[in-house]
């Protein structure tokens, strides 16, 4: 009987750790900390640094904050290269008040500057069809996309935040 014991509480005790290092990795993988005055900044999974968050580097390149959909989180980008890439949960639309939309899929790649991210991959948006965004670029009052034409867009439209609606396919 005693060996039964053993055996059933070796397992559960065995269980109940697997679950607890499950938890410790997921809250090390999404980590976040305050730093400096209340800014939210995250580990970047790829390179263990700490980096602001998505929202804080496209305000920073002048670019509205709404142009990813609210849980694309994660990202990489190289200072030297400028390339940014931002990785999306899933294949998803955002919809925006101007009743445009965009497509994402779960990589989407670029060359970020000063107002403008070009050399997209990864984004369409629906213009009669879905075509490719090659780039998107914004001045004060205006987003510009260029996907085959140049589309001007208010830009109050990308300000806010959204949540991407999955999509079966890019």
């Amino acid at each position: 009987m005693d060996q039964v014991f053993n055996k059933v509480g070796s397992y559960w005790l065995g269980q109940k750790a697997n679950k607890q290092f499950d938890s410790v990795g997921k809250d090390v993988s999404s980590l976040s900390t305050s730093i400096e005055g209340g800014t939210k900044w995250l580990v970047n999974k790829f390179k263990g640094t700490m980096q602001k968050p998505l929202a804080e580097l496209l305000k920073e390149y002048d670019l509205p904050v709404g142009i990813f959909p609210r849980d694309a989180t994660n990202y990489e980008f190289d200072e030297q290269t400028k390339k940014l890439t931002v990785l999306i949960p899933s294949v998803c639309e955002v919809g925006y008040k101007d009743s445009s939309v965009l497509k994402f899929t779960t990589t989407v790649t670029g060359r970020l500057e000063k107002g403008k991210l070009g050399d997209l991959e990864g984004m369409k948006t629906k213009v009669m069809i879905w075509v490719k965004v090659a780039s998107i670029s914004a001045d004060s009052s205006k987003v510009y996309f260029t996907a085959g034409v140049k589309k001007s867009r208010n830009r109050d439209a990308y300000e806010v935040l959204r949540d991407g609606v999955r999509a079966d396919k890019f």
